[in-house]
């Protein structure tokens, strides 16, 4: 006998809880079909390029992956929003987003006798949530879920990077960020970093030097020495600074990396920042999109001992900052124009409608559209972050 219908979800949030980390969708189907008379249930998860859904099967690249454009599927997973799509022989499949504190993961596709009622919906909301916070801790013990995401085989260096980032969107009350590198399955240098507490929002962009794997271990030097930095506990200024020694003294000079570092107070939009080299950061604010500048300081690494001193500027509740590295804004089109003089002004502009977690993915495909080649010669870093900031926050 069935569960009562008030107990379905917790009944399934527990079977996935407690079952192996490579085996949540097959927990996940047992349960469905029994609790809510499913018919099917598929998990698709996105790729590296956000271009794809791709089904998680027992045998990964055995399905046919689903476009994000122009599918129903991606029509979830882009808006963020379930859909239910109906069928002749009048049988529904519900597409709910599995989505974990704002990381957009992919798409749980459940389909069923007839269109599920409202409540039957939300509780298929919540399974897809729940089952997107078991994938999250199962990828620290099975590969499957990352096998599922790709496309195309990853180099090492991008396997490297990827495993670096601690997502590729975030959401909370504050703000909501997002980001994406290109080119996926061969990013090798630029990456990004993020770290919340109750306080404040400490969020890093790198923009790395050299090819293939120096320049992946250069970046995760880098980006670790900061990590280990910022858990201690010290001012930004010390943590540019240690990070700044453990590049000089592993490298001597001879390899360094350019650091946007920034530390945002969420009660006031205060934020703290130090420029260590090219990373670009622009502003929109209402109508009027500029590029925001600081004082440039020494790469990480260049140097031994370099001191670093920070600067403050401020964020207004409705303020989206991007961030690009030097791949984006040093692309020619088959004119000469380089993206970021006008270009990507523009695509900012024509971006501004959509949510942050989708914004990096379209710039990038326009900058694809504006490089005179298909060749590409250096990876390139989109970061969107929208402020909304708190009753107490001030511009």
């Amino acid at each position: 006998m069935a569960a009562p219908a008030v107990n379905r979800y917790l009944v399934v949030e527990e079977a996935l809880r407690a079952g192996a980390p490579h085996d949540l969708l097959n927990i996940a189907r047992r349960h469905l079909r029994q609790l809510y008379r499913a018919n099917s249930v598929d998990l698709l998860l996105a790729d590296y390029a956000l271009t794809m859904l791709q089904q998680v099967s027992e045998l990964p690249y055995t399905r046919r992956p689903i476009p994000v454009n122009g599918s129903t599927p991606g029509q979830a997973f882009g808006a963020q929003h379930e859909f239910v799509e109906r069928h002749a022989d009048a049988s529904a499949t519900a597409h709910l987003p599995v989505t974990v504190r704002g990381d957009r993961l992919g798409v749980l596709s459940v389909t069923l006798p007839e269109a599920p009622g409202r409540d039957d919906l939300a509780e298929l909301i919540k399974v897809a949530q729940a089952l997107g916070h078991e994938i999250v801790v199962a990828e620290r013990d099975t590969d499957l879920y990352l096998q599922a995401r790709r496309a195309a085989r990853l180099t090492l260096a991008a396997e490297m990077q990827w495993q670096l980032l601690p997502g590729r969107s975030c959401k909370r009350s504050e703000y909501d960020l997002g980001a994406q590198l290109e080119p996926a399955y061969a990013i090798y240098g630029d990456n990004f970093d993020w770290s919340t507490s109750a306080e404040h929002l400490t969020l890093t962009v790198t923009n790395g030097m050299g090819e293939g794997i120096d320049a992946a271990l250069l970046t995760n030097l880098a980006i670790n020495a900061l990590r280990n930095a910022r858990r201690a506990g010290i001012p930004l200024a010390d943590q540019a600074a240690l990070a700044d020694q453990a590049v000089y003294g592993q490298h001597a000079g001879r390899l360094h990396l350019a650091v946007l570092l920034l530390r945002f107070e969420l009660a006031t939009g205060r934020v703290e920042v130090i420029d260590a080299g090219s990373p670009r950061m622009w502003r929109q604010r209402g109508n009027t999109i500029e590029t925001i500048t600081f004082e440039e300081q020494l790469p990480l690494g260049m140097f031994e001992d370099t001191q670093y001193a920070s600067e403050d500027f401020h964020v207004q509740p409705g303020d989206r900052l991007i961030f690009v590295s030097d791949g984006v804004y040093d692309v020619a089109s088959p004119a000469g124009e380089r993206y970021g003089e006008r270009a990507l002004a523009r695509a900012i502009n024509l971006t501004r409608l959509l949510p942050a977690a989708q914004v990096p993915r379209e710039i990038l495909q326009q900058l694809t559209r504006h490089r005179t080649t298909t060749t590409v010669t250096d990876d390139a870093m989109v970061l969107c972050l929208d402020w909304h900031g708190t009753t107490g926050s001030s511009g």
